[in-house]
């Protein structure tokens, strides 16, 4: 089900996710340029898919990470939340996705509920998403709670980003969808968990809905990438659910939300349009019809008038 990455090839790999680290006290992925200062990194991109034609369009663009998100529960199959998303559905829609994959990494949620069962029954399931969904890399939310799980897939090499500050899956712990480290002692957790997945093995962390400058004191600790959403621009790389961006979500959107585009506003006027020259008459014209021969015009019964 995978591409394989050849040098030269364009394919984005993990190896190459972790060479775009921008400067960090650490020290670890500081590159001198010529002027003797740390040379900038190329910034990090991420997009959801859910199906083919999204992800060849995503792909295409040149995304550097497609991850089939649980987020498919809210936005593709109408749930208030990403709980009731199983593994199952995580993995139907990465198959999807892995066709129509040539560039970018493949990375695949693990749902709530896949890794709250025996190390071995997770590791069993990031397996499936791997061997039988193509997936590159699996996400797994939670920060020092993870240190054993990561570890175990790392071990089984399973390359695992990590999603700290808010995690979806947490909402009833959480009592909803809020940004996270607002408080000296929340920042210090937030921190913490981050530094935890970097030291279980994680190669990338994702860090959501939290203050700007506790994000951006993150990336400049750790040694991986940090790719934010809604944690403002100092993070290694962002990542937006796709239907976010291009306008399908209904209702309201969060802060960091960028519009680029109303494709719900443009596919109504398209269906309105549809069914208008349907009803009026206009709806295949001549030129969109198939024809028969001109010699079997004749044979051809005429059609009555009334």
């Amino acid at each position: 089900m995978s591409v394989v990455p050849r040098a030269g090839s364009g394919k984005v790999t993990v190896p190459e996710i972790l060479s775009r680290k921008s400067y960090s006290r650490s020290g670890f992925s500081e590159t001198k340029h010529l002027s003797g200062f740390p040379e900038a990194k190329q910034k990090i991109t991420c997009l959801t898919a859910y199906d083919y034609p999204t992800a060849r369009l995503v792909d295409e663009a040149g995304v550097d990470i497609i991850l089939v998100g649980d987020s498919l529960g809210m936005v593709v199959l109408g749930y208030d939340n990403t709980l009731p998303v199983t593994i199952d559905d995580i993995l139907y829609h990465t198959r999807a996705v892995r066709r129509a994959t040539r560039h970018a990494l493949l990375l695949a949620d693990m749902p709530f509920g896949s890794f709250h069962v025996s190390l071995d029954d997770s590791v069993r399931n990031a397996l499936r998403l791997v061997k039988e969904g193509g997936a590159e890399a699996v996400k797994v939310e939670g920060g020092e709670r993870r240190i054993e799980l990561i570890a175990r897939l790392v071990e089984a090499e399973i390359p695992v980003v990590g999603h700290v500050g808010l995690t979806p899956q947490s909402v009833n712990a959480l009592g909803g969808f809020h940004v996270q480290g607002k408080t000296e002692d929340a920042a210090r957790q937030v921190e913490r968990d981050a530094r935890a997945v970097e030291a279980a093995g994680a190669f990338a962390v994702v860090l959501e809905s939290m203050p700007r400058e506790v994000a951006a004191r993150i990336t400049e600790t750790l040694r991986i990438p940090t790719i934010g959403i809604g944690a403002g621009p100092d993070c290694d790389g962002q990542v937006l659910v796709l239907h976010d961006l291009v306008g399908l979500t209904a209702g309201h959107a969060p802060k960091f939300v960028r519009r680029y585009a109303d494709l719900s506003s443009e596919i109504s006027r398209a269906v309105s349009n549809f069914c208008a020259d349907v009803r009026g008459g206009k709806f295949p014209s001549d030129a969109e019809s198939y024809h028969s021969p001109a010699e079997l015009h004749e044979h051809l019964p005429t059609r009555e008038r009334t």
